[in-house]
C-alpha cells in the first residue's frame, strides 16, 4: 500500500496545531528541535507541517487536494467546531472556509498559514460545475461561474475571480436566475475580501431580480450558507 504525506509550512507551530484540533485533527508527532516539524491525522487523512520563517498567510499558495468519500457531513463537522472556536463560521481572512451548498462536490479550507486544503467527493466529475442540471453553463454568466469557482478553490484567487464575475455582469443580463446565482458567488467573493459595500450592492440587485417562488427560497438558502440575508 502506497502513501502520499503533503508536508505544509507554518509559521506558528502551536497556532497550526490549534487549528487542526478544531477540525478533529489529532497530533500524532511534534518537535521543535532540531527542526519545527509536526504531524496530524484525521482518519486516513494524513497532513504534516514544517516551520516556516516569516510566512505571511496572505502571500501563502501551499495547496493540497484531499479526495474523501463525502463532503456535505464533512463540512457540517468542521463548521461546527469553527464556530465552537471562533464563535462564527469564519468565511473571510485567514483561517477560512467556503461555503457549501446542496450538491457541491468539494469545498475548501485556507487554514491559520494561507495553506488550501481543498476536499473533494471521491466520485466527483472533472467538470467543475458544482450542481448544474441544465446548460446555463454554456452562457457567459454560467462560463464565468465556473471559472470564478476554479480561481478561488483552485488558486485561492479572489481578486480574480470577483474580476470575472464583474465582467460577466457587465456584458450579459442572462435569465433572472442565472444573474442571480452569479450575484450570490460575487457576494460571498465580497465577504471574503471584506468588501461591504460590494455585498451590499449585490444583494441590492438579488432583491430587484424577478424570481419564481422556489428559485428565491434556493437563493434564500444559499445566501444563508453565506451567513447574510438578502
Amino acid at each position: 500500500m502506497s502513501m502520499t504525506i503533503p508536508v505544509l509550512p507554518c509559521a506558528a507551530l502551536p497556532e497550526t496545531l490549534a487549528f487542526y484540533r478544531t477540525l478533529g485533527f489529532e497530533v500524532t508527532h511534534e518537535q521543535t528541535r532540531p527542526n519545527v516539524y509536526a504531524a496530524t491525522r484525521r482518519g486516513d487523512v494524513h497532513l504534516h507541517f514544517m516551520g516556516l520563517k516569516g510566512l505571511e498567510p496572505s502571500k501563502a499558495y501551499s495547496t493540497c487536494l484531499v479526495m474523501v468519500p463525502e463532503v456535505e457531513q464533512l463540512h457540517r463537522t468542521f463548521a461546527d467546531g469553527l464556530r465552537q472556536a471562533y464563535g462564527k463560521v469564519p468565511l473571510s481572512g485567514f483561517p477560512r472556509i467556503t461555503r457549501m451548498k446542496q450538491g457541491q462536490s468539494r469545498f475548501t479550507v485556507v487554514d491559520v498559514d494561507g495553506n488550501s486544503v481543498i476536499y473533494i467527493r471521491q466520485d466527483a466529475p472533472d467538470d467543475y460545475d458544482e450542481g448544474r442540471s441544465d446548460n446555463s453553463s454554456q452562457t457567459q454568466l454560467g462560463k464565468a461561474l465556473r471559472a470564478a469557482a476554479r480561481l478561488r478553490d483552485f488558486k485561492n484567487d479572489d481578486a480574480a475571480a470577483a474580476k470575472v464575475l464583474e465582467v460577466a455582469l457587465t456584458k450579459e443580463a442572462g435569465a433572472a436566475f442565472e444573474r442571480a446565482r452569479v450575484l450570490v458567488a460575487r457576494a460571498e467573493i465580497a465577504v471574503a475580501m471584506d468588501d461591504s459595500a460590494r455585498v451590499t450592492s449585490a444583494l441590492a440587485e438579488l432583491s430587484a431580480l424577478v424570481l419564481r417562488d422556489d428559485e428565491r427560497a434556493r437563493i434564500k438558502e444559499e445566501l444563508e450558507a453565506l451567513g447574510v440575508r438578502a
